[in-house]
């Protein structure tokens, strides 16, 4: 408050406001008159854009007081070291009684030689908000916070792109592994190759043949590839005739050698 200041009282003499970024905050103002006086009122900024004051001008009754809030727009970064130099002045001076307050008119706090008009200059002052600790450390945290999120996304972009890589890896082995098993599956296959089979159909027919011509039956050959078991089942007759052919089949097979006859 300046010196000789004695139509109002301002209560506290500096704007406080707890600094936090992005965020509003607020102070208030109580302007009491000392007088008996209607005394009207107007609050000036150095930096109008960044408070909202409310309101910003009025009148008081005599010994009477009001309340001033002045409003912190959010700001998006914290000034040099947190220090403030935006002003505030309030000026008073006296009105007539009749004076309304939503009609002041516009040369009431103009300087001229008639009239005194008293001024109370407000210095700003910035405060950290409970909990945000060193503004200068908080900023520098924030900005490494950043960084690591960017590298972060990076390395988890990689990371995936490993993933990837590694189960189409996985996933081509695998086929591989299935093919070489069914490899493994068709060469340990118990059943005949072509030309085994073809070889003990020609044995069929022989014994088939020799077995006609023994017995004087007028038998149909089987074409290449019948069942050479079919047609031994079918000749046991003879018994002695067909051990020396069955005992041929059994080279290439696992079925056991007929006994041989005792007679």
């Amino acid at each position: 408050m300046s010196s000789g200041n004695q139509l109002i009282s301002v209560y506290p003499e500096e704007l406080t406001f707890d600094f936090e970024l992005e965020k509003q905050s607020y102070c208030d103002l109580k302007v009491a008159n000392n007088t008996e006086h209607h005394v009207a009122f107007k609050v000036k900024t150095t930096s109008p854009k960044k408070y909202f004051v409310r309101p910003n001008t009025g009148v008081i009754q005599p010994w009477d007081s009001c309340v001033i809030t002045v409003t912190l727009q959010a700001q998006r970064e914290y000034p040099p070291d947190m220090q403030c130099k935006d002003k505030f002045l309030l000026q008073s001076t006296i009105v007539p009684p009749n004076t309304d307050v939503d009609e002041i008119p516009q040369d009431t706090f103009s300087k001229d030689g008639e009239k005194t008009i008293e001024e109370c200059k407000l210095r700003v002052v910035y405060t950290a908000a409970s909990g945000q600790g060193n503004a200068e450390e908080e900023r520098l945290t924030s900005r490494s916070f950043r960084r690591m999120d960017s590298s972060s996304m990076q390395a988890v972009h990689v990371l995936k792109e490993e993933r990837d890589a590694a189960v189409h890896q996985t996933q081509q082995l695998q086929q591989e592994l299935d093919m070489l098993r069914r490899r493994r599956n068709r060469k340990s296959d118990p059943g005949f190759s072509l030309t085994f089979a073809a070889f003990v159909a020609l044995i069929g027919d022989i014994i088939l043949l020799s077995f006609s011509l023994l017995i004087g039956y007028n038998l149909v050959i089987h074409p290449i590839g019948g069942s050479a078991f079919g047609l031994l089942g079918s000749i046991c007759a003879n018994r002695s005739t067909l051990e020396k052919a069955y005992n041929m089949l059994n080279m290439f097979t696992s079925v056991p050698s007929l006994p041989t006859s005792k007679s």
